[in-house]
């Protein structure tokens, strides 16, 4: 049965959309079956991999039970991945989700279930928010990956996290757990990054990758060819990174 990590942090831009499409890829060059599940309404992981013309239904009218998952996954050959879109629609469905009395948390869940046996490995990239939809993705989930940037205020968006996390595992999922601490977006150049590195370690330590994500240009130029970082630049630190950090989480899956 696939084990179903969702990539999350109320923050924006801290690496949580291209964390999800690159470790997606590195997983499946790995030779790992893998499920990318694009939870936030921007749909920035969909577009980072598929073209606007390949997607028909998508993780919106799954959880509304208005199409079939089996029909709205697009297997994607190169990287050799299965994709659950997410659509601009994503962005009113707590308003109809709340209307639901009972079982709302969960629809996602419920869906994936359906699936979750053909695969390895399931990533959901979850929206910049603490809203329905992440609440969803760690319902659904065994467990959740934290990229933090290295950046001020780091660390407090990672405690207002874990306070979600504890609310949900009391209410919803007993058994979810945290995956991981990734930095992303870190420059040994700066004094900020290394002490930003530094207090994480810390204070996690343990759960923090050895890996750090580094800033990369790369990184950032591949989504807008709809590729992951491992088709766009095999040879770039991003690259490098990313497949660094494939590694290191298999390994921890593999330890149990």
């Amino acid at each position: 049965m696939g084990k179903i990590i969702a990539i999350a942090n109320q923050k924006g831009g801290v690496g949580k959309t291209t964390t999800a499409i690159n470790l997606s890829s590195g997983l499946s060059y790995a030779g790992k079956r893998v499920l990318l599940v694009d939870m936030d309404p921007q749909a920035n992981a969909t577009h980072g991999l598929l073209s606007l013309q390949e997607i028909d239904e998508n993780v919106y009218s799954v959880m509304m039970s208005e199409a079939d998952i089996h029909e709205a996954i697009i297997h994607k050959q190169e990287p050799k991945i299965d994709i659950l879109p997410s659509h601009i629609s994503l962005a009113g469905a707590e308003i109809e989700m709340n209307k639901i009395a009972k079982g709302k948390e969960a629809l996602l869940k419920n869906q994936l279930n359906q699936i979750r046996d053909q695969y390895d490995f399931i990533i959901i990239d979850c929206p910049p928010s603490l809203g329905l939809l992440t609440t969803n993705a760690l319902t659904a989930a065994d467990s959740v990956l934290i990229p933090v940037q290295c950046e001020y205020y780091a660390l407090e968006g990672v405690t207002q996290l874990f306070l979600t996390i504890r609310l949900v595992q009391k209410t919803y999922n007993a058994n979810l757990r945290i995956e991981g601490i990734l930095l992303t977006m870190f420059d040994v150049r700066t004094k900020l990054s290394v002490e930003v590195s530094q207090e994480v370690r810390k204070n996690f330590v343990k759960q923090v990758y050895q890996i750090a994500i580094p800033r990369n240009v790369k990184l950032s130029e591949a989504p807008s060819r709809s590729l992951s970082i491992f088709e766009y630049d095999q040879e770039c630190n991003g690259a490098k990174a990313y497949k660094q950090l494939t590694e290191e989480l298999i390994k921890r899956n593999e330890r149990g």
